[in-house]
């Protein structure tokens, strides 16, 4: 039989067969034996091959198809191994908020070269527009300008006031999208307010921290009534960045690569060499100092928290 991972919860993985039907299933022994330096080497999303057992409506995974894309960080901070987010995607949504809790670039831009590097276009939402006061409303335009002319599409919502709703159901809409994001960006809320059905778990931002406090477990995809799916993700406190030799990072960001191969020398990593094209283009006014500033933080292995 064939079908669709739309649940990882460790041992056992729900899939769906193109009929509709949702078998819980666990991996043949050989996977666990592999080798495999991931922490879970079936991740929704996945198309795989599966037997259900004799007098059972469980499954066992004997194969997985090769995969289209995927997205994956390291599985923590301190660790070697990594963690497949997702695979066969359409697009990647980063839910991002400059306030109640904040995003910080560092973050944005780690989430962002990642997609780009493996291929999936990403967007940015900026939720939570209705608490833009006090001058938060000015950073959030700026923010918006600084990615839109990079080259990436961001949008503003809020569940509050509808603002942006409607976009955001045209962007998934017959696709199948990664949605992602700190804890308490308000992405179950979104979720919920495009389809009422999910009924997904919600909390408060914690008043003491500001920060929020995780209610999505694990990934998990669900069909839209509108058409697509979106696979909502556990809130990710940092975005470690997996197998990037320091010469490919700025190949990843969009507005540098207009730049590679323009420095003097052939192997400049544009943190201090002379006559090298993307410093100059710093200073030109051609590439955002934050963006640079994001740069180097990931050649020195700078670890984003916020």
């Amino acid at each position: 039989m064939k079908g669709t991972v739309i649940k990882s919860t460790g041992s056992w993985y729900q899939v769906r067969t193109e009929e509709g039907q949702i078998h819980a299933c666990r991996l043949k022994g050989k996977f666990r034996m592999s080798g495999i330096k991931h922490t879970n080497p079936v991740t929704v999303g996945d198309k795989v091959a599966f037997e259900l057992e004799p007098e059972s409506h469980n499954g066992v995974i004997h194969a997985i198809d090769e995969r289209q894309n995927y997205i994956i960080r390291k599985a923590n901070n301190m660790s070697k191994q990594t963690h497949i987010i997702a695979s066969n995607l359409d697009q990647t949504i980063l839910i991002v908020t400059l306030a109640y809790p904040r995003t910080s670039l560092g973050f944005m831009d780690r989430f962002l070269i990642t997609s780009e590097a493996y291929h999936i276009p990403a967007i940015l939402v900026f939720n939570k527009a209705d608490l833009m006061h006090d001058g938060l409303e000015e950073l959030l335009d700026q923010t918006i300008d600084l990615y839109q002319h990079i080259g990436y599409r961001c949008l503003k919502t809020s569940t509050v006031d509808g603002t942006g709703i409607a976009e955001l159901k045209e962007i998934l809409q017959n696709k199948t999208s990664l949605l992602s994001g700190h804890s308490g960006v308000g992405k179950s809320t979104l979720l919920n307010h495009l389809e009422p059905d999910l009924q997904l778990k919600t909390t408060a931002i914690s008043s003491y921290s500001l920060k929020g406090q995780h209610t999505t477990t694990f990934a998990e995809m669900f069909p839209l009534s509108f058409g697509g799916y979106i696979i909502d993700t556990p809130g990710i406190r940092e975005f470690g960045l997996v197998d990037f030799a320091d010469a490919e990072v700025s190949h990843y960001f969009k507005e540098m690569q207009p730049f590679i191969g323009k420095c003097k020398f052939n192997n400049c990593k544009h943190t201090h060499e002379p006559n090298c094209a993307i410093q100059e283009a710093v200073e030109n006014g051609l590439i955002s100092m934050e963006r640079f500033q994001s740069y180097l933080s990931i050649l020195s292995h700078e670890d984003i928290y916020e």
